[in-house]
């Protein structure tokens, strides 16, 4: 064996691999039980939250933080808050020597989601369930699954384009057809249809606001709809006993 010096290096890496091994062990058992002696004394928050309750935080985070500093795990933990209503994304690290640092983001509602289903719609597009607190009002938005992010963005658009009329969206929904409809603050309904080529759902939006300031002045008074889907026009609905009426060029 002595004369077959391949054989001596397989034995001696053998023996480095078994003693490297045993030295591991011996300092996992030896710093085992050491690893309580750094108790977690803290949990902070690193900023004031607003929807996010503090007694919430504490039920999450209860049976989660026994250990030590150490031993304690971070990743449930920070699963475990972000099963929280008004948690978006939580981020949490170790503070030398016995604290635990949380940064949370909080959801931010736009509008609700929805037919009375209790979710919201937050300003990255994403739904969620959480209940409002407050009178803060929001509008309603509706629309098939996963276009949330889509009625936000067409949101943000028609707002901009209806500045001059002065009345805030109360709704704004998407049939499963892919049809846009928008209702003001004042109770106006306003259809908007498909989006076309020719006729682009924001030239039909503009027309609308440019006829907005004569639409009470009709015969009929105020209409209750405005159906904006005709090329170049549009037709006024009133109350069923009243009729309608179209304006605008055919």
């Amino acid at each position: 064996m002595w004369h077959k010096p391949h054989l001596l290096t397989a034995l001696s890496d053998l023996l480095f691999l078994a003693a490297g091994a045993a030295l591991l062990a011996a300092a996992v058992i030896w710093s085992a039980p050491r690893l309580n002696a750094f108790p977690l004394r803290e949990v902070r928050v690193k900023h004031e939250l607003r929807e996010v309750q503090r007694v919430d935080l504490e039920q999450s985070l209860a049976e989660l933080l026994r250990g030590s500093f150490f031993t304690v795990n971070l990743e449930t933990l920070r699963l475990s808050l972000e099963q929280l209503p008004w948690v978006r994304r939580a981020e949490i690290w170790r503070e030398w020597p016995a604290r635990i640092e949380i940064r949370i983001e909080e959801q931010q509602a736009v509008a609700h989601w929805g037919d009375g289903t209790g979710e919201l719609v937050n300003t990255f597009g994403e739904v969620f369930a959480a209940s409002l607190s407050g009178e803060q009002q929001l509008p309603r938005f509706t629309g098939p699954a996963g276009s949330a992010a889509e009625v936000l963005r067409r949101h943000d658009e028609f707002a901009r384009l209806l500045k001059p009329v002065g009345q805030p969206l109360a709704r704004v929904a998407l049939s499963p057809r892919l049809a846009w409809a928008i209702e003001l603050e004042d109770g106006m309904f306003v259809e908007l249809g498909r989006e076309q080529a020719k006729a682009p759902i924001r030239i039909r939006l503009q027309r609308f606001v440019d006829y907005y300031p004569t639409l009470s002045e009709t015969r009929h008074g105020r209409p209750l709809a405005v159906d904006m889907r005709y090329p170049n026009g549009f037709a006024l609905r009133f109350a069923a006993s009243v009729g309608q009426e179209r304006k605008g060029k055919k």
